[in-house]
């Protein structure tokens, strides 16, 4: 099997997959763009003053022309609340539809009940982000095509370069009109920006708005424009907006994570970037919103003024905008209600598409002005490798997210974290599945200190004129690896078959690695 140039072994041919020649990773940023734009079919208008509105989603499903061994899309701006997903899967399964490529955004706890149309060929592959019950059952064999990993920007640059057509794209749309205009912002189900749906409206063959929010003509103000959408149906509930705050979304109150929060805003602080004009993106875990409420107080306490706060965005960095500082937000996913709430309002929160935040291949993604971001990974290794897709048990329960995007464009890229998450080393040798490569991770901080990438001198130094007025250790990447070492006691090493049931993508659509089946 070839090497790749993160040293991985990729087989030239992947069963469900394809050929992997011309396709291995060569590194963050020597694949350059080629070719022309791909998009949807020219489709017409409704008849004049005709209607857009269907009966229900089988009726959406049959008029969108469906059938067996189609790709269809999802997004995920309702996580963990989406009831759309299930509807229409299920839909599909009632009306014999089978062999479907499924294209989300990202799947989560709450489509489970997918899994008995995985199993019965309803859904024979997925390409997208699987986290939880969907992951375990992959990672135990249960798909026959492999999985495919892409991050928040490679998926649009997949669909635009013409990699993935899709057939249908069926939106959660919280408020919609009979022309077909989509709104995220409205309705009992709203949940802010619908920044991941505005690629697949534009590219997609055909597609339909689902809502439970339907007005007369026109809306305002619009996400996606009914030019983009073919049909509209109506049902009794697109999700649950309580679902957005699924996961981690207020600031950690535990000592130890509160003391990496500390340590990484001091990073941030003595980095040549913490000056007017900075633009972060922290995330929603308990430490990255812990490092937002430190850099609220170091931005106070040193009068600084940022630009924009970039990503998933919170209430947090609602708060920021409110009290001006920053100037603004760019928010491809309301991370939640208070987010959705202050995107209707104010002026300066601006919704972003999945393209403009993170795609490379176009003239001006949003993460490539990007100041400092702050990650989370499963995993380190001793070159600065990150692991966001499996667990210690090599179970592939997460997706990548905006990790790689972010990490590439970023001037500072953190991955703050504990050293170890139970008994379980977060700092290793070497990741078991490499989704970020180490080249654009420039720092990584626990609970014992600060460890820059010694690639970044730059940032050595100005940690070296900083420290003097602070107390945060500074310790190198391998001392912090024999630390975790000595601490864990010995780990059993992943036990998996020859059999690769996920493809993770670098962000330009490379293979950076692959993960091979757990054994039972």
């Amino acid at each position: 099997m070839p090497l790749n140039a993160a040293d991985r072994d990729i087989p030239t041919r992947i069963d469900g997959y394809g050929d992997t020649f011309g396709k291995l990773y060569e590194g963050p940023f020597e694949r350059k763009p080629d070719g022309r734009r791909a998009g949807g079919r020219i489709r017409g208008s409704v008849p004049h003053g005709g209607s857009k509105v269907v009966g229900g989603i089988k009726d959406a499903i049959a008029a969108s022309g469906l059938t067996s061994g189609m790709t269809i899309s999802f997004h995920h701006h309702l996580r963990n609340g989406d009831h759309v997903v299930n509807q229409v899967i299920g839909a599909c399964a009632e009306m014999g539809i089978r062999g479907l490529t499924i294209f989300p955004t990202a799947l989560f706890e709450v489509h489970r009940d997918i899994i008995p149309h995985i199993k019965s060929g309803v859904v024979s592959r997925i390409m997208g982000s699987v986290n939880g019950p969907i992951g375990q059952l992959i990672s135990e064999g249960g798909m026959e095509a492999p999985v495919v990993l892409r991050s928040h920007g490679g998926r649009p640059r997949a669909v635009m370069s013409g990699e993935v057509r899709i057939d249908a794209a069926f939106i959660a749309a919280p408020t919609a009109d009979r022309a077909g205009n989509i709104s995220g912002r409205a309705g009992r189900s709203a949940c802010g920006s619908i920044g991941y749906a505005f690629t697949d409206a534009e590219c997609a063959d055909c597609v339909v708005a689902i809502t439970d929010n339907l007005h007369s003509h026109p809306i305002s103000p619009v996400s996606i424009p009914g030019i983009y959408v073919d049909f509209v149906a109506e049902c009794e509930r697109i999700g649950d907006p309580s679902g957005i705050v699924s996961g981690t979304t207020a600031v950690t109150r535990d000592p130890l994570r509160l003391l990496i929060a500390k340590y990484a805003s001091g990073l941030i602080e003595s980095s040549p970037y913490f000056m007017d004009g900075i633009s972060f993106q922290t995330g929603a875990g308990g430490i990255p919103l812990a490092v937002t409420a430190f850099m609220r107080d170091a931005m106070r306490r040193r009068d600084i003024r940022g630009s924009f706060g970039l990503g998933g965005i919170t209430g947090y960095f609602v708060s920021l905008l409110r009290e001006g500082l920053v100037q603004k937000l760019m928010d491809v996913q309301s991370f939640d209600l208070d987010a959705a709430r202050s995107i209707l309002d104010d002026p300066n929160h601006m919704e972003i598409s999945a393209d403009w935040y993170a795609n490379p291949w176009n003239c001006g993604a949003a993460v490539n002005m990007l100041d400092v971001v702050i990650l989370g990974a499963t995993e380190v290794d001793a070159d600065f490798n990150a692991n966001v897709n499996t667990e210690a048990d090599g179970a592939l329960l997460h997706g990548i997210g905006g990790h790689q995007d972010t990490a590439a464009g970023a001037k500072l890229t953190i991955i703050a974290q504990p050293l170890l998450r139970g008994r379980i080393p977060c700092v290793v040798d070497r990741v078991h599945t490499l989704t970020t490569p180490g080249q654009v991770i420039d720092a990584v901080v626990t609970e014992f200190g600060v460890t820059i990438n010694p690639r970044r001198k730059d940032l050595l130094d100005s940690w070296q004129e900083f420290r003097p007025g602070c107390d945060i250790p500074l310790i190198p990447i391998d001392e912090l690896a024999e630390r975790a070492r000595r601490l864990s006691g010995p780990m059993e090493p992943v036990r998996t078959t020859d059999r690769i049931i996920g493809v993770v993508e670098w962000r330009d659509g490379t293979v950076i690695d692959v993960v091979r089946q757990l054994e039972r």
